[in-house]
């Protein structure tokens, strides 16, 4: 019984995995240097985004110009601030499951 249920956990993320894929070869490559106009976006900048992560998803599904991470940023310290940000909303998944 858990072998059949393992081969079907492991068919539906095969078959996730590959839509992924599928629609992700599909994406509109913008050049960088359309995207890099302003002073780059730092840690506050990426927290802000991390926050936000949840409405920018689904308005990057409705619009092209809405993106969920800046590409306009300085490397390190906006990822550092990104991860948080994101976590303050998705961090929640551990204490549920006890």
């Amino acid at each position: 019984m858990k072998i059949n249920k393992l081969k079907r956990t492991g068919a539906a993320v095969f078959l996730l995995l590959f839509v992924v894929l599928l629609l992700s070869s599909c994406a509109d490559v913008t050049p960088i240097k359309e995207c890099v106009k302003d002073e780059p976006y730092g840690f506050l900048g990426g927290l802000w985004h991390g926050v936000i992560a949840p409405v920018s998803f689904i308005g990057s599904l409705i619009s092209d110009s809405i993106a969920m991470y800046a590409v306009n940023n300085n490397g390190g310290w906006y990822d550092f601030g990104f991860v948080p940000g994101a976590g303050i909303l998705f961090g929640r998944g551990s204490r549920a499951s006890r």
